[in-house]
C-alpha cells in the first residue's frame, strides 16, 4: 500500500514538472536593444538577474537598481564580465521614498533617455512593521515604492517614446482583497495578504496608468513570471520551511531564466508594441482577477497612492 501511495506520488510530481516545461511561454524575440536604456529594480538576483542578462546581452544599456551597493556591484561585475555590455549600478531602496525620490532625480538629471522600466524587485515575509514613511514595510517595497518611482519617471519614459513600462506582478494578486480602509494593513494584516495585496494593487496601477498615458506613446503592462526558487523567500524566518519551499518550487516549477521570459518579451517583443493596460502569463495576454479590471477601483487606488506617498502625477 505504501508503494502504491509513493508511486502515484511521485507520478503525480513528474505530471506536474512535464507540464511546466510543456506549457512554459518562452521570449521568441531576436530584438536587439542597442542605443536604448533599461532600469532593472532587483537586477542583482533571482529574475532580475536573468532579465538584466538578456537586455546586456541584446546590447542595451542596463541600470541595475538594487538595494545592496555589494550585491548590486557584483552582479554588476559579473553582467559585465559576461556579455560585455554597458551596466551601471545605482542604489535603490524601495522601503524608503527618500531613497526612491534621489534615485529618480540622479536617473533624470544623467540619464538622456529611459526606453524600458521593469518594476521587478519584491520580497516576502517581511513582517509586520512601518517604514519612516508610515506606510507598511511590505506594502511599501511591492507597491507604494514602485508606483512612487515609476510615476516620477514617467516623464522621462514619454520624452524617449515609444517607451515600456513591465510591471512584475503574480497570480497571487487572486487572493488580494480591495479593502480602501486598510490599504496600508493598519486594521488587519497576513504576510500572504500583504503579498496578495501588493500585486493585486500593481494590477489596478496597471489599469489607471494606462489611461493616463494614454497618446504618450508609453506603455504599461503587467505579469505572472511563473514560479521559480528565488531569494524571494528568504525572508521566512524558519530555516527548516523556508529550505522545503525553495526545495519544492526548484524542483516541480521554473527555472529563473524560464520565469524571466514573460518579463523580456513585454520588454522587447514588437508584438506587444501598443498594447497596454494588460496582464500576461507565459509570454502570452492572460486574464487577471475581476477586481484587477475593475476600472473605478484602479482610478481610486492611484489617487489614494499619490496621498499616501505624497506625489502627484502631473498630466502627461
Amino acid at each position: 500500500m505504501l508503494f502504491l501511495v509513493v508511486l502515484v506520488v511521485l507520478v503525480l510530481l513528474i505530471s506536474v514538472k512535464v507540464y511546466q516545461k510543456l506549457t512554459c511561454g518562452m521570449c521568441r524575440s531576436s530584438a536587439h536593444m542597442v542605443g536604448k536604456t533599461v532600469i532593472v529594480t532587483g537586477g542583482n538576483c533571482g529574475l532580475g538577474l536573468e532579465v538584466a542578462r538578456d537586455l546586456a546581452q541584446r546590447g542595451a544599456r542596463v541600470i541595475l537598481a538594487c538595494r545592496s551597493v555589494r550585491r548590486g556591484a557584483a552582479a554588476r561585475d559579473q553582467l559585465a564580465r559576461e556579455t560585455g555590455g554597458d551596466v551601471q549600478l545605482r542604489q535603490l531602496d524601495l522601503a524608503s521614498l527618500r531613497s526612491v525620490r534621489e534615485f529618480a532625480a540622479h536617473i533624470l538629471a544623467t540619464e538622456p533617455r529611459l526606453d524600458v522600466l521593469i518594476n521587478n524587485a519584491g520580497a516576502g515575509g517581511l513582517g509586520n512593521s512601518t517604514t519612516a514613511d508610515d506606510l507598511h514595510i511590505g506594502m511599501q517595497v511591492n507597491y507604494f515604492g514602485p508606483f512612487l518611482l515609476t510615476c516620477l519617471l514617467a516623464p522621462l519614459l514619454k520624452k524617449s517614446a515609444p517607451s515600456r513600462i513591465v510591471n512584475v506582478s503574480s497570480m497571487i494578486h487572486k487572493y488580494g482583497e480591495m479593502d480602501f480602509e486598510n490599504l496600508n494593513m493598519e486594521k488587519y494584516w497576513s504576510d500572504h495578504l500583504v503579498y496578495a495585496n501588493s500585486k493585486l494593487f500593481l494590477n489596478l496601477m496597471t489599469l489607471e496608468l494606462s489611461k493616463r498615458l494614454e497618446g504618450t506613446g508609453v506603455t504599461v503592462n503587467a505579469l505572472h513570471p511563473g514560479m521559480a526558487s528565488t531569494n524571494i523567500f528568504r525572508r521566512i524566518p524558519s530555516t527548516i520551511i523556508r529550505t522545503m519551499v525553495e526545495f519544492g518550487i526548484g524542483f516541480l516549477f521554473q527555472t529563473p531564466r524560464e520565469a524571466a521570459q514573460t518579463t523580456l518579451h513585454l520588454a522587447v517583443s514588437p508584438a506587444v508594441a501598443g498594447i497596454t493596460g494588460r496582464y500576461f502569463a507565459d509570454c502570452r495576454e492572460a486574464r487577471p482577477s475581476k477586481m484587477s479590471l475593475n476600472e473605478e477601483a484602479a482610478k481610486r487606488l492611484f489617487s489614494e497612492s499619490e496621498r499616501l506617498v505624497k506625489y502627484t502625477l502631473p498630466k502627461l
